[in-house]
């Protein structure tokens, strides 16, 4: 099948976008919220560390997205809670498969809220413990930025017959809206801060504003199941 929709993904440091756009429409964290990292976070006895650490010191939510700041993260799902957050997960759509027009769409691979606690979602906030197929993450992303919707994907736009007819023509179809708009356009000014500060110049097209996160790659967690 189709690596877009076919196979799982560690998503990582990507998921930070997701858990910044929740806490920003819950109003659990503001532009001004500040969060310190020395390099470690200790989550009831379990050490996690910053991938930085030496530690990012203080940072505000903007420079806390910048420099990706797994402590800071942490903070920001705590104050979400499990409730909130699994919320969210399930609105950005990452319970469920897109709908996509291609076969062999696979499940995503999460801790269920049932089962997560203090650590788990502390984990779950910076994206250490999921895996999503690229489509749910592309999919999610851009209600992120889109102004909050949450989109069905398609690939193919129309299908005409012999004769020039269209016989079918794909519709864009909102399948919720996850965040206002007012949450959206904060989070596109974010982003574009993030390419930004990061020396983004190979992502400029002139005419467009850029936003992007960073992301790495992980290991597979096999304690994961599949939903």
């Amino acid at each position: 099948s189709c690596s877009l929709v076919g196979s799982e993904m560690c998503i990582r440091d990507r998921f930070k976008m997701f858990t910044c756009a929740s806490a920003l429409e819950e109003e659990v964290v503001s532009l001004d919220s500040t969060f310190e990292c020395s390099g470690i976070a200790d989550v009831a006895g379990t050490k996690i560390r910053c991938w930085n650490v030496g530690g990012h010191g203080v940072s505000n939510l903007t420079e806390a997205m910048i420099r990706s700041c797994n402590p800071a993260f942490i903070k920001i799902g705590q104050l979400l809670g499990v409730e909130k957050f699994s919320k969210y997960f399930e609105a950005f759509g990452f319970t469920e498969k897109t709908g996509i027009d291609l076969p062999g769409e696979a499940d995503s691979l999460y801790v269920k809220e049932s089962d997560m606690g203090i650590v788990e979602l502390s984990s779950s906030a910076f994206g250490q413990t999921t895996k999503v197929t690229p489509i749910q993450m592309v999919t999610a992303a851009a209600a992120v930025v889109n102004g909050g919707k949450l989109v069905t994907p398609y690939v193919v736009d129309k299908i005409i017959d012999s004769d020039g007819n269209v016989v079918k023509s794909a519709q864009t179809v909102v399948r919720r809206q996850v965040i206002s708009e007012e949450t959206s356009a904060t989070m596109r000014k974010i982003l574009e801060d993030v390419v930004t500060a990061n020396g983004g110049g190979n992502a400029y097209m002139s005419g467009y504003r850029i936003g992007g996160k960073s992301g790495t790659s992980a290991v597979s967690y096999t304690h994961l199941r599949a939903h």
